[in-house]
This record gives C-alpha cells, sequence and structure tokens, in this order.
C-alpha cells in the first residue's frame, strides 16, 4: 500500500499538502456569488414534514424547524443577513423566538447565523469538535476556491456540546443527536426526529452532488461513508431524509448514495494501493456512471483521494 509521509516544518496557504496549489481566500460576498447564495435579499421557502417539523431553504445549508408548545428548536442556521426572513417563515408556522440551535457542523453556510442568534439568547448546541473549530481561523480548501473561516466571538459558540450521543425532548417528540466519528467534518452530527421520523444529516449527505469532503481540517471519504451507515441502521424505510443541500428525499436516496461512494472508495484505493497519484485518479474516470446527475467532480475527487493518503492539515 502507498504510504504517504510528509514532515511539515510550516504550511502556508500556497504550499499545503493539497497537491495543487490553493487559490487565495475569497471574500464571503464572492464566495457566496459563487454558488448562488443571495445574502442580501435571499428568497426563503417552507416545506412542511409534519405537525411540528418544516424544512427552510434558502442562502446556505437546508434549516429544519421544530415548532410546538415548547418552543422553537432549529437545525443550522444559515446567515445573519438572512435571519429576518428566516425569523418570519418561523413564525408563520407558529414559532416565536428560537430557543435552541444545533449545529451539525462549524461550517459557514450552515453555522455563521450563530452570530445573530447567539446574542439574542438562543441557546447554541453543537458536537465538541465543532465547537474547537470555531475557536479559531480555518482555511477550507474546495479545491478552485477557498474560504478563511475566522473565529467565532464568544456569543456566537455553542454553550452545549456532546460527543457521542444527546437528546432532546420537546414538541411531543425525542430528538436524537449522533456523531460518528470524522466524515464531512470532525465534528458532524446526525440529528433524528423520532416522532416525526425525519433525520438530518448535514452536509454528510448532500442531494445537489458529489460531496464536499474537508479533508484539510480532518474530513474523510472513509468517515462519510460510516458516519451514513451508521445513521442508515438507526432509520427506516419511512424515513425522511434531510440534506444539508438539496431537496428532501428518503431512505433509498440514502442507501443509493452510500452505495455510490463506496464504490467510488473501493476503485479508488485500489489504485491508491499500486501507487497512483492525484492525476492518475483522475484520469482513470472513477465516477463516470455518476457524473451526468452529480456534475462536475473535480473538487470531490481531489479531498477524497487527499483524505486517504494524507494525515496533515491546510493552514
Amino acid at each position: 500500500m502507498l504510504l504517504t509521509i510528509c514532515l511539515v516544518v510550516s504550511c502556508s496557504v500556497a504550499f499545503p499538502h493539497s497537491g495543487p496549489e490553493v487559490p487565495e481566500p475569497l471574500s464571503l460576498e464572492d464566495f457566496a456569488n459563487v454558488f448562488g447564495f443571495d445574502l442580501v435579499d435571499p428568497e426563503i421557502t417552507v416545506e412542511t414534514i409534519g405537525n411540528n417539523l418544516s424544512v427552510l431553504f434558502g442562502a446556505g445549508g437546508n434549516i429544519a424547524v421544530s415548532t410546538g408548545k415548547d418552543g422553537v428548536l432549529i437545525v443550522d442556521d444559515q446567515f445573519p443577513s438572512a435571519m429576518p426572513k428566516i425569523e418570519a417563515a418561523i413564525a408563520g408556522l407558529g414559532g416565536d423566538a428560537i430557543d435552541f440551535v444545533i449545529n451539525t457542523h462549524w461550517h459557514f453556510d450552515h453555522a455563521e447565523g450563530n452570530l445573530a442568534l447567539g446574542p439574542k439568547g438562543s441557546w447554541l448546541v453543537s458536537h465538541a469538535n465543532s465547537r474547537s473549530m470555531m475557536l479559531d481561523d480555518h482555511l477550507i480548501n474546495l479545491v478552485g476556491i477557498s474560504y478563511l473561516q475566522k473565529a467565532y466571538p464568544e456569543a456566537a459558540l455553542p454553550t452545549l456540546t456532546f460527543d457521542t450521543t444527546m437528546q432532546f425532548h420537546l414538541n411531543g417528540e425525542q430528538v436524537d443527536l449522533f456523531h460518528f466519528g470524522p466524515a464531512h467534518t470532525t465534528g458532524d452530527t446526525a440529528i433524528i426526529f423520532r416522532g416525526s421520523n425525519a433525520v438530518h444529516l448535514g452536509d454528510v449527505f448532500n442531494n445537489v452532488g458529489y460531496p464536499f469532503i474537508d479533508a484539510g481540517n480532518g474530513g474523510t471519504l472513509d468517515g462519510v461513508i460510516r458516519f451514513c451507515s451508521e445513521t442508515l441502521k438507526l432509520i427506516d424505510a419511512d424515513t425522511v431524509v434531510i440534506p444539508g443541500h438539496g431537496p428532501i428525499t428518503d431512505y433509498s436516496a440514502l442507501k443509493a448514495y452510500i452505495d455510490m461512494l463506496t464504490t467510488i472508495r473501493d476503485r479508488m484505493m485500489d489504485l491508491i494501493e499500486n501507487g497512483a497519484t492525484l492525476e492518475d485518479v483522475v484520469a482513470a474516470k472513477l465516477t463516470k456512471e455518476w457524473d451526468e446527475k452529480n456534475g462536475d467532480n473535480t473538487g470531490f475527487i481531489n479531498r477524497s483521494y487527499m483524505s486517504l493518503t494524507h494525515k496533515i492539515v491546510d493552514r
């Protein structure tokens, strides 16, 4: 098996382990433009799953919203500039102030709303590793573009964290939080709404293309497969599956996603074990059956390869 051994004395934005030079970080506004996020006047749409559970779609990651007699709990919170419209949508669902926010992970398009909600008194919740990542600046290398996420102020940091599991009991149902190790990041959380029979997976499950694996900050392709597989064991054929991005879907779509990633990982490992370079892996067209549906695979192949062969991080 190919062993990649890296002795790191210093690491800059220009020369990390990632092979091709990491681009200079974009501003948040420029990054949002690349992905079509409207940070000034975002459109927030609502899809209802059950009596107490809905999903908001807008500028950033999908937001699950539980409303009821015990208050409002949301999963992920997009951006501060979207908060007035998010709060208006929640009011339309019968909710009042946001009591609890669960961050599926620390990336800005899912957690930047903490900057608005923390100071308002919302209880912020995350896996311990996500809170740890919010304490410092971190370069997020998406290959082709990058973003430097700055450390969050104290008011925007999660005040409740967990290591493996955690539970809420509110609005007539049990809400289970699970962490299965590094995946999309090192601090991902799957949130299962037991009464509504729904699960929010954050960016461990992307329903608009290939997943982004934050290999520069400890994410791994193996971990994504394991995380989704462990989640699959805890749900059933009727479970509603909420991805980090893209439309709501179901158990069979999550199963197909796992199968796809497993096949690609196995093909990639066969090449790696025979000494393949990143260029060799790209040339092998490992994702050809799924490219028409999922689009450009450049970042996915690069980050997957790096997660399987490297043990150092982008700085």
